[in-house]
């Protein structure tokens, strides 16, 4: 198990290195640079908008410019935001990273605890009413895209219903503990649901047609000879085989609920990393943009890095591979 994290660990370090390099050209390729973000003047004189664009660096070469900033990427200075005037990059995201992380982590629990169960229950009773009414909704939930879903949400149940708030703003002032923690809950419940609603209907139709599959194996056909029990071949047998992809998409999803947050947060006006990088997409904050963008590449990695992890535990031939 040793020899299989430091193989994996040791894949994931270039891939990063190529990460960097991606997010700094796309960057250094879109149109205007660094400094397009800052309120100038108009009439400035040209002379002092060169002397600015050689203290940020802009005129350096490819290379060294790349070099400066990754230098201080490392060291977690990911540069100064030139619309949030006066304010680090690092300190942004530091102060939305949370609420995008508690709203990604409930997406992902609401749809884990729906849509595997569910997943089971549709295969263990294929062409039931249950089964109809999963795969109806999986087709709902695939076709419905978040900002319409986020919409409907909130029109229905806190315009109509009066359930829950209609934006996604946090605030714990004046609360204690415990209160603060319903207020965060009441808050996260309809973006998270809607955040989430794609990826359990992905989850659902992939557990059921696993499960389907893996039934249908001769090393079940076997286990059930030779006198296993039904629920042992249900859950040590099938399920554990059928987890091996659900491992994949799991991998996957960290980083597309990272993506998939940008257009929730908006819907919701919710404070997190989505609403960020929309604000600096819309002012041309390159430094916000790109450290944005290195943080979602950096969740995709890392989600593939868990998923390789997970698929030893699942299956301990692939320690092996």
């Amino acid at each position: 198990m040793i020899k299989f994290l430091i193989r994996r660990i040791l894949q994931f370090i270039p891939m990063v290195f190529i990460l960097t390099v991606i997010v700094f050209l796309f960057a250094y390729l879109a149109p205007g640079d660094a400094l397009s973000g800052e309120a100038i003047d108009p009439n400035t004189p040209r002379e002092v908008l060169e002397e600015r664009r050689e203290a940020l660096g802009l005129n350096d070469p490819l290379h060294i410019q790349y070099w400066s900033w990754l230098s201080r990427a490392v060291t977690g200075d990911l540069g100064m935001s030139t619309h949030f005037t006066g304010r680090s990059v690092s300190e942004l995201i530091l102060q939305r990273l949370s609420n995008t992380f508690y709203l990604g982590a409930f997406a992902l629990f609401v749809t884990l605890i729906v849509s595997i169960p569910i997943g089971i229950y549709s295969a263990r009773k294929k062409y039931s009413v249950l089964d109809y009414a999963a795969t109806s909704f999986a087709f709902i939930g695939l076709a419905t895209p978040n900002f319409f879903a986020g919409l409907l949400a909130i029109y229905v149940f806190s315009f109509g219903l009066g359930w829950f708030p209609t934006q996604g703003s946090i605030s714990s002032a004046g609360l204690t503990g415990l209160e603060a923690f319903i207020s965060r809950i009441q808050h996260l419940i309809l973006p998270g649901i809607t955040l989430g609603l794609s990826s359990t209907a992905i989850f659902m139709r992939y557990m059921r047609s696993e499960m389907l599959d893996i039934k249908g194996s001769d090393f079940i056909r076997t286990a059930r000879a030779k006198g296993v029990g039904a629920r042992s071949v249900l859950y040590k047998h099938t399920l554990r085989n059928a987890m091996i992809p659900i491992v994949t998409l799991l991998g996957m999803e960290i980083g597309m609920l990272l993506s998939g947050a940008f257009i929730v947060e908006t819907v919701f006006n919710y404070p997190g990393i989505g609403t960020l990088f929309l604000s600096g997409m819309s002012n041309r904050d390159y430094p916000v943009i790109m450290a944005v963008n290195l943080l979602i590449g950096l969740s995709v990695l890392l989600g593939n890095l868990f998923a390789d992890i997970l698929y030893a535990v699942i299956d301990p031939r692939i320690r092996l591979e």
